[in-house]
């Protein structure tokens, strides 16, 4: 257990909170790339408890400022793009992308007014299909050179969704290996070919075994837990028989994303960003080892279950996750359909808007997660004494960072770390777009 002042501090990120200036060191994403199509590129958000404008100009930059105009505070989210700028529909006050006033128009002819107003601006920069954000002091971080960030637009594809709780508790979802066997088990294995961008719907690396069938009949997984320069490595085993064990490899990647597989020849690397307190976004990042990803395919599959524009789950705390209790006993765990996002959603917004730690009890399973918060304690206490944070890299320092390893398959008579080095080198080597050595070769 913890004190309700610790949770205090790894969970609140409003008011200048401390874990709110942690999550403020690291390029956040803030929007997905699609949402700015159409004639009306602007997008008002709420990111980290700051109520944003996310625009593009004519010439087509990106420009992400305060939501309020700092003439009387209206509101720019209704404002018209024009001019080089974006411009507020109360006194017509023009800003361009990096927050200069560029026209006061309502003020006397030779006014210099606006030569002294500047609305407070944030870098902004497009990757991998999301508008990735900077809201802290100084110069912002490197990209890592992981996978998600150097595959072409081709090779990815990203979506998101809207969760009800506390950003913390929805990230420690992707650092606990041992859930998936209940909250994901399926009476039923699909058809592999069915599993096309699917969580846990496909097979096994190097065998033909269904993910969930591994899940379903071994639910006790070993945990190792491996610090890393990125954050943690964790490798969970099942044993299926003396010579054959299951191997997966996951990470988290600090401060607040997790890169897991999908499949074999695909892998998910999401972030968990705080709204505010009590709301998050997942943004997930879907990156191919082999072919083009099939964009229209996902999208669809992630559309029959999210509505727009707020990217709301059709399965939601207001319609009891659509929970079903003949389907809970003869297909699925839950009861709650086959979307593992639904799940997961459940699960975490089921904990409270914001989760109590003074009353959870961890077992061995949750090693990682205890972990975790270790680290997060100790990057928010050192941000508070003016260091650098964990992962808050400069050039040189990214170029360094590979991967991560993240691999799901069945090891016959293999030392696991050999095998997930194995496979994962093996994928790295035959990718179309990587070129750089393999990770698993370090």
């Amino acid at each position: 257990m913890m004190s309700e002042e610790q949770n205090r501090q790894i969970t609140r990120v409003e008011a200048n909170a401390p874990a709110g200036q942690l999550l403020a060191s690291y390029w956040q994403p803030a929007a997905l790339l699609d949402e700015l199509e159409g004639p009306r590129p602007l997008k008002a958000l709420r990111l980290l408890g700051r109520d944003l404008v996310l625009f593009r100009d004519e010439s087509g930059k990106l420009g992400l400022i305060d939501r309020d105009c700092p003439h009387r505070n209206a509101d720019l989210a209704y404002g018209r793009l024009e001019d080089g700028g974006l411009r507020c529909p109360f006194h017509g006050w023009l800003f361009d992308v990096e927050g200069k006033c560029l026209d006061t128009p309502a003020e006397p002819e030779g006014s210099r007014l606006c030569e002294n107003i500047r609305q407070k601006s944030y870098p902004v920069v497009a990757r991998s299909g999301i508008v990735w954000a900077y809201l802290g002091e100084g110069d912002a971080p490197a990209f890592p050179m992981f996978d998600c960030f150097i595959a072409p637009d081709s090779h990815t594809f990203a979506f998101k969704g809207l969760v009800e709780c506390n950003w913390l508790q929805a990230l420690e979802v992707g650092m606990d290996p041992a859930h998936a066997s209940f909250l994901h088990r399926y009476a039923e294995d699909d058809n592999p070919e069915s599993g096309y961008g699917k969580p846990f719907r496909g097979t096994s690396a190097n065998s033909n075994w269904p993910i969930t069938k591994v899940l379903r009949e071994y639910p006790r997984p070993n945990i190792d837990v491996e610090n890393t320069d990125y954050g943690l490595r964790i490798v969970s085993t099942r044993q299926i028989d003396e010579a054959l064990t299951h191997v997966r490899v996951t990470n988290i990647a600090f401060p607040n994303a997790f890169i897991i597989p999908l499949s074999e020849h695909m892998t998910i690397s999401q972030w968990h960003v705080p709204v505010d307190d009590e709301h998050n976004y997942w943004y997930a990042i879907f990156t191919s080892f082999t072919g083009p990803v099939d964009k229209k395919q996902m999208r669809a599959q992630r559309l029959a279950q999210y509505d727009l524009p707020e990217y709301r789950s059709r399965r939601n705390r207001a319609n009891n996750y659509g929970f079903d209790a003949d389907e809970q006993k003869r297909a699925t765990y839950t009861g709650m359909g086959y979307d593992v996002n639904a799940h997961d959603q459940w699960a975490i917004e089921s904990q409270g808007r914001i989760q109590d730690r003074t009353r959870e009890h961890l077992g061995q399973s949750d090693k990682a997660i205890s972990a975790y918060r270790r680290i997060l304690r100790a990057q928010i206490e050192a941000v508070g004494a003016g260091k650098k944070p964990l992962m808050a890299l400069n050039e040189s320092a990214a170029e360094t960072l590979r991967g991560p390893v993240a691999v799901d398959g069945l090891a016959r008579g293999v030392e696991p770390t050999i095998f997930w080095k194995t496979l994962d080198q093996q994928r790295r080597a035959a990718a179309p777009w990587r070129s750089d050595p393999p990770i698993a070769a370090e």
